[in-house]
């Protein structure tokens, strides 16, 4: 008898163990590396890379119409031993992610521009790569201090139907959203106009889209993004 008992609890102990990996396995995540400010003739941009993973329950829901809003959002401060740090820019830039049944196409877009792709996983490997959103102006920064950028990626669920939004908010399957990378940036090592140095990661940072391209190329970075608050 005791024996059953106790291969009964190591046959349950295993299938809880297989169940938590399964779910670990599936779960949606947003992480971010390398992100860095570089110079432009009127300021200076931001460029960084994204590992986006989606669950089964994102990706049944892209496949059925439902349309995936994703937000890039971009601070910086000045720190300040003796107060709160100064807030300097806050941006945010707007994507949209959805699937068209009649074409058969997912459809990355941003403003009024639009990508068509065959794959899911093509999709999201264009929306994983930012690349050069102005977000500062040179003459909001002096060249003798040192500041503080923060940038993540995240998915904006009260841009959805309010319909939807009662069970997504609450379900945690739809809880996509990178953790803030933090890095120090002084402009005085590079003004604008100098020309573009080698991207620099962030350091100690866990550790967004993207010039006017041909086809397969990723889209616009600069283009005013789709959705309340864009651009701000």
């Amino acid at each position: 008898m005791r024996c059953c008992a106790r291969a009964l609890s190591s046959l349950l102990f295993g299938l809880a163990a297989l169940f938590c990996a399964t779910l670990s396995a599936q779960a949606a995540e947003i992480s971010l590396r390398a992100p860095h400010l570089l110079p432009t003739d009127d300021g200076y941009s931001v460029s960084a890379d994204f590992n986006i993973n989606f669950n089964a329950r994102l990706e049944e829901a892209v496949a059925r119409g439902v349309v995936l809003y994703f937000v890039a959002e971009f601070e910086l401060a000045r720190p300040r031993w003796y107060w709160l740090d100064e807030h300097v820019v806050s941006r945010s830039q707007t994507w949209r992610l959805s699937y068209h049944a009649l074409t058969r196409q997912y459809r990355l877009s941003s403003g009024a521009l639009h990508q068509s792709f065959s794959s899911l996983d093509e999709a999201l490997r264009i929306l994983s790569r930012l690349r050069n959103w102005q977000v500062v102006d040179k003459s909001a920064l002096r060249t003798d201090e040192t500041y503080l950028a923060s940038l993540r990626l995240r998915l904006d669920l009260t841009q959805m139907p309010k319909t939807f939004q009662v069970s997504a908010l609450a379900n945690k399957d739809w809880n996509l959203a990178s953790d803030w990378a933090r890095w120090s940036f002084s402009p005085g090592e590079h003004p604008p106009g100098a020309g573009a140095p080698p991207p620099v990661a962030a350091p100690a940072a866990p550790a967004s889209v993207v010039p006017s391209p041909p086809p397969g190329a990723p889209l616009p970075a600069s283009v005013p993004a789709a959705g309340a608050g864009d651009g701000k």
